[in-house]
């Protein structure tokens, strides 16, 4: 069902490709707000709670980018690549019909 979702929406593969970046993303965003909020805490409970889930976002977000690196959406250490991938997103979302 949903690779036909996907192919009416022209996106294809894509769909998976978005969701994964905007998961890793949402998952960066976090994993700062943990080390800004465990900077200004100021009890050691605090601390060691935001320490706990500071850790489980970074091992998220190593998985995901494994993830990505697998399926060849994240190309993290070969610029020229991601600049391929990027392009082909760009190039998908521009040429999506306006409703």
């Amino acid at each position: 069902m949903a690779n036909m979702i996907q192919n009416l929406a022209g996106m294809g593969d894509m769909t998976e490709q978005v969701i994964a970046t905007d998961f890793l993303l949402a998952t960066k965003s976090a994993i700062k707000g943990y080390a800004a909020a465990l900077a200004e805490t100021a009890t050691p409970e605090v601390r060691d709670t935001l320490r706990r889930q500071m850790d489980v976002a970074i091992g998220t977000h190593e998985r995901i980018t494994n993830y990505m690196m697998n399926k060849g959406y994240y190309h993290a250490y070969n610029p020229n690549e991601q600049i391929k991938v990027d392009m082909k997103a760009a190039d998908t979302v521009l040429n999506m019909q306006q409703p």
